[in-house]
């Protein structure tokens, strides 16, 4: 039996012991978050928080030590969270690797996959992006073009990808490509390659924030071995539903903000300053921060019933659809109070004062929070058939 009071009492000394003072501070613009891969661009502490974390597979806490892996319980992972949070640690690693293709490997992977990607995944040493979207295929990804023929050990692929987000930044990609037409859903394949191969383009989108996180990406006569298929041929529809569970999971948890600090409150005070009892001086988006602040609680409350649910095997298969879309609003309307709050300061585009329009780059990317993983209205329309169980129109 685990000494869990033994095991938060040594969590908590070692996170003190090993946490840099620059990985305590609130997240504030895209560089703070570390993402690793073959030519990282640290900023100071993030490497050696990452190293130390990872040393003891804490950057993927309850994964297998076989694989990179911290080996923790459910209640050992919920309590290195809590420590983490209540020393306002950043997370050592931001992956779409840990976040999507590593629990699709380890339900669909083969030995030989986990043990070539996982370790990686879980050190920081390769970044990942994901090949989903097309020109003409979003909501309706099963519509995707790309084609994968077949070419004996290996396939050769060729097609167009778009709104990959950092495919210009990432080592390796995981990609839906098609090989039968013989069946919409049941034609598709999901593979693993390279994004240095041959015939890997990438073209950053320019978005109206000013910054470019996504990008197209073109695929001419890449060569993918057989071997970095996922799972079999023709079923690959199966993974990417299992997937984009885990991504709408990623993607709500941008509703529960950053850790270190609370730069939302404490942007208001310093905008608009303290009445003499201490209150923010404006009542009226002094509520709006309570309604908010009330709404973000419950929402944290619902997230960890969520992950314990979904550890036990217990939570709903659309469970991901909901936390999603609360998820993605509850971020808007963050966003939108860090405007409200920063007064004519949060209009700054491009001054130094201003982080580089950090205030209102941030506020305008959020607007993609309702497109990116699966739109609001199909999260709904998920909502409405899978939960709540309503007739179709």
């Amino acid at each position: 039996m685990i000494d869990l009071d033994q095991f938060r009492s040594d969590t908590r000394a070692w996170l003190e012991a090993n946490c840099p003072p620059e990985m305590r501070e609130p997240v504030r613009s895209e560089k703070d978050a570390c993402w690793g891969g073959r030519n990282p661009d640290f900023q100071p502490g993030q490497k050696e928080w990452m190293d130390s974390m990872a040393s003891r597979g804490w950057t993927v806490p309850d994964w297998p030590t076989a694989y990179g892996g911290g080996g923790l319980s459910p209640a050992e992972t919920k309590i290195l969270r809590e420590e983490m949070a209540a020393i306002r640690a950043r997370n050592p690693l931001n992956s779409f690797g840990i976040s999507m293709l590593g629990p699709a490997l380890l339900k669909y992977g083969t030995e030989e996959q986990k043990l070539e990607h996982l370790p990686k995944i879980a050190r920081g040493e390769i970044r990942w992006c994901q090949g989903y979207s097309e020109p003409n295929a979003g909501s309706d990804l099963a519509s995707l073009a790309a084609s994968a023929e077949d070419a004996g050990d290996h396939y050769i692929v060729n097609g167009q990808k778009v709104w990959t987000s950092y495919a210009d930044k990432a080592d390796w990609i995981f990609c839906l490509v098609r090989t039968s037409k013989e069946s919409k859903q049941g034609g598709i394949s999901f593979v693993l390659f390279d994004m240095a191969s041959d015939g890997v383009s990438t073209k950053p989108i320019l978005l109206i924030s000013g910054y470019s996180p996504f990008c197209e990406t073109f695929m001419d006569n890449v060569k993918v071995p057989k071997a970095n298929r996922v799972h079999d041929e023709n079923k690959g529809w199966d993974v990417a539903k299992y997937l984009l569970g885990h991504e709408r999971e990623m993607i709500s948890g941008m509703g529960l903000g950053s850790t270190g600090g609370n730069p939302l409150i404490e942007g208001a005070i310093a905008t608009i300053g303290l009445n003499d009892r201490g209150e923010l001086a404006d009542p009226l988006l002094r509520a709006s921060l309570a309604l908010f602040e009330v709404r973000s609680k419950a929402f944290t409350a619902m997230s960890e019933r969520f992950i314990d649910e979904l550890k036990a095997g217990q939570a709903h298969p659309a469970q991901p659809s909901m936390m999603k879309y609360y998820g993605t609003e509850l971020n808007k309307t963050r966003h939108e109070l860090v405007m409200s709050a920063g007064g004519s300061d949060a209009l700054e585009w491009e001054s130094e004062a201003s982080a580089g329009g950090a205030k209102p780059r941030a506020w305008l990317r959020t607007k993609a929070n309702s497109i990116e993983g699966g739109t609001s209205e199909v999260q709904l329309n998920i909502v409405a058939k899978r939960i709540l169980e309503l007739p179709g129109a």
